[in-house]
């Protein structure tokens, strides 16, 4: 497990919901026989906050900040090559006898077999192994794309532990065969970072991105859900990592 994969998502969720909705009730509950109405300040702060993430209507609208449009027919005339970037895994899956790619990836991935039909270009997929495992992430999505969806995959990029790291060791694979112009495939809401990664790395970008939620509001997305709650924690995580991106540099 990397060391430096490990204390970022311990920061993060610190950082994120519902975990910094909590600790602002912890701390108001810890203070509330000294300082009772800064405590009855910081319990109600941490419920609203848990509250209004949790609603679908705001996580829908804090993704749309983040998200661009679907790409059209004539950027991907364009491109050289598809990446797909990995979502996450599902680990020692029982009905798979180990590690395959997660439900995020799988959508990443049906996107992605689907522009290279289209296309015809050749694929890499990215995504190490950051908290251990048998197979890396680009490993999985090899395999789905293959047995699954019936598409080759030309390079696999296993190393990488975050975004930075997958434009970066992609980067290198990629201009070893002459490809110096991808259609990118990541989520919507993730496109942003990971296009400035690429961009660092050298690499033009055209986004090919897939959508978390664009279904007509219901009154359901006005009550407190999970989905309400995810979809705000990806927001958030995006914001955070956008910030800490330019800071880096």
């Amino acid at each position: 497990m990397s060391s430096t994969w490990l204390i970022t998502n311990l920061v993060a969720a610190f950082l994120l919901p519902p975990l910094d909705a909590l600790l602002l009730v912890g701390l108001g509950w810890a203070l509330w026989r000294r300082r009772p109405r800064l405590a009855r300040g910081l319990v109600g702060a941490g419920a609203l906050l848990l509250f209004v993430l949790s609603l679908p209507v705001v996580g829908d609208a804090l993704l749309r900040t983040l998200e661009g449009e679907p790409v059209n027919a004539e950027a991907m005339r364009q491109a050289q090559a598809i990446v797909v970037l990995g979502g996450g895994r599902y680990r020692e899956a029982p009905e798979y006898g180990g590690d395959t790619a997660g439900k995020e990836t799988l959508l990443r991935l049906r996107y992605a077999a689907r522009l290279q039909r289209e296309t015809g270009l050749p694929l890499l997929v990215s995504g190490g192994k950051p908290d251990g495992g048998d197979l890396s992430e680009a490993e999985t999505m090899r395999a789905a794309l293959i047995h699954d969806f019936g598409v080759p995959v030309r390079w696999v990029e296993g190393a990488s532990d975050d975004t930075r790291q997958n434009a970066r060791f992609s980067a290198e694979l990629l201009r070893r065969d002459g490809v110096s112009r991808v259609l990118l495939v990541t989520h919507a809401w993730h496109m942003p970072r990971a296009m400035r990664s690429f961009a660092a790395a050298g690499i033009a970008v055209t986004p090919a991105p897939t959508f978390f939620h664009r279904a007509p509001l219901t009154p359901l997305d006005f009550l407190p859900r999970p989905e309400g709650l995810l979809a705000s924690r990806h927001a958030m995580h995006e914001w955070i990592g956008l910030v800490w991106t330019a800071w880096r540099g």
